[in-house]
């Protein structure tokens, strides 16, 4: 059995993955609540989402949140019901801030890195976002979740 296939490996890869984004959103200062135990949906050791609390409306989601092998960011989910849209809403915007660092201008709402580091990190970017398109369009990647 290799570690990929280690359930205990893969525990421990999701629970480094929440306190990254218990992390992040403290450092964002992001008003919520709690973070689920584990991920609404995960490939490991790539990518993870993360259903975060709405502060306001307990027990409701408030915020998608998505980690791994890639930037750690996250999206309100006033309209975004669930990960698939998420990993989409976030993939799209990543493309977008991944075209204005090509270009050397800031995005109006995200920043990644310094403009002097754009011209090495747009290129990553737009890879993690292509590959993140790839995988909410693959179905198989989702039937698990009944979707």
């Amino acid at each position: 059995m290799s570690d990929d296939d280690d359930p205990a490996v893969e525990e421990a890869w999701c629970q480094d993955r929440r306190a990254e984004v218990t992390k992040h959103l403290k450092r964002e200062a992001v008003d919520h609540g709690r973070i689920g135990e584990r991920p609404a949906w995960h490939v490991a050791p790539y990518v993870s989402v993360w259903a975060i609390e709405c502060i306001t409306r307990p027990g409701w989601v408030g915020w998608w949140a998505i980690c791994g092998d890639l930037p750690t960011d996250y999206v309100s989910a006033k309209k975004i019901k669930h990960p698939r849209e998420a990993v989409l809403a976030i993939a799209n915007r990543w493309l977008e801030v991944s075209s204005c660092m090509a270009r050397g201008v800031p995005h109006s709402e995200l920043n990644i890195g310094t403009s002097s580091e754009w011209p090495s990190l747009a290129p990553l970017l737009e890879s993690r976002a292509s590959t993140l398109l790839e995988w909410a369009n693959d179905q198989s990647l989702w039937e698990e979740e009944g979707i």
